[in-house]
């Protein structure tokens, strides 16, 4: 059944995560965003092959923001000073777990973001809205587009990864029951022949040109202007679940970049002609012609 509403959606704490299948500190999974496949480490997921669709609503307009394709990068533009939130959708007919960082924070948890953290369960099919940093199992403080150094993670020491919003998913691991049947001689026999007459496996990826890590060095080095805030608490009631993942790495890492409509504009990623001035401060020409006054 899915479930329609956030007040029901599931959230898996750190130490059930953990005790399924812990991985080793020297295991970690690195993935960072320069265009280079580390190990342990899964490439971007297209869009039409997602299991868990990521995107950013700003709460006061009501709007998706609308993402621009640059750099090898998915980016939007935020309002400073507007509420947002984070809109997750499970493409797929199963429970998945996805683990959400937000300024390179585990926004359940508050760590350092890394894919074997808490994170949140969604059902088949689910959409849910994650609205703040999560306080307690019945509310958050608000995820609120700031300056970057008012940003929950510049204030707490951590600004190298302001400025993006990622997911890591997890399938949940299925129970399987064993079969007893064994197939014959000669069935085994003919699964060795089908075997030896399929095509060969098509060759390694090549390592990014210098061309690509040119241009994610430059993506890094643009200024950046906008964090999320530790915004007003809310109340956003969550039950606990459990969940065993299905395998130590994540099926799917997917991110968003976000910055000012200006910064944007400065970086090339977002064409002039979509630019609007965000009512900061008087205008001398808001409108066209002269409208009636109201009347008394």
């Amino acid at each position: 059944m899915i479930r329609p509403t956030l007040t029901t959606l599931a959230i898996s704490l750190a130490l059930v995560l953990a005790s399924a299948l812990s991985a080793p500190a020297s295991a970690a999974v690195r993935c960072r965003d320069d265009g280079v496949i580390h190990r342990d480490c899964r490439p971007p997921v297209p869009r039409q092959l997602e299991l868990v669709r990521l995107d950013l609503v700003d709460r006061d307009s009501g709007d998706t923001l609308t993402e621009y394709r640059a750099r090898g990068q998915e980016w939007v533009a935020g309002t400073p000073g507007h509420r947002y939130s984070v809109r997750l959708t499970n493409t797929t007919g199963e429970r998945v777990l996805v683990v959400l960082s937000v300024d390179g924070v585990n926004a359940v948890s508050g760590q350092t973001a890394s894919p074997m953290q808490a994170g949140y369960v969604l059902d088949p099919w689910e959409s849910a809205e994650i609205t703040g940093w999560r306080k307690s199992l019945e509310d958050v403080a608000q995820f609120v587009f700031t300056d970057l150094q008012d940003s929950y993670a510049a204030r707490t020491g951590r600004p190298d990864n302001v400025g993006v919003v990622g997911i890591a998913v997890f399938r949940e691991r299925q129970v399987v029951v064993p079969s007893i049947y064994q197939p014959r001689v000669y069935e085994r026999d003919q699964s060795r022949r089908d075997r030896a007459a399929m095509p060969a496996p098509p060759p390694a990826a090549q390592a990014p040109s210098a061309s690509a890590s040119g241009r994610a060095m430059a993506a890094e080095a643009a200024p950046r202007q906008l964090g999320t805030g530790h915004g007003e608490r809310e109340w956003s009631p969550i039950d606990q679940t459990e969940f065993t993942r299905a395998s130590r790495n994540p099926e799917q890492v997917s991110q968003l970049r976000y910055d000012s409509t200006r910064a944007l504009i400065a970086m090339g990623v977002m064409p002039r002609r979509d630019w609007r001035d965000d009512n900061r401060g008087p205008r001398a020409f808001p409108n066209g012609f002269v409208p009636d006054p109201p009347r008394w």
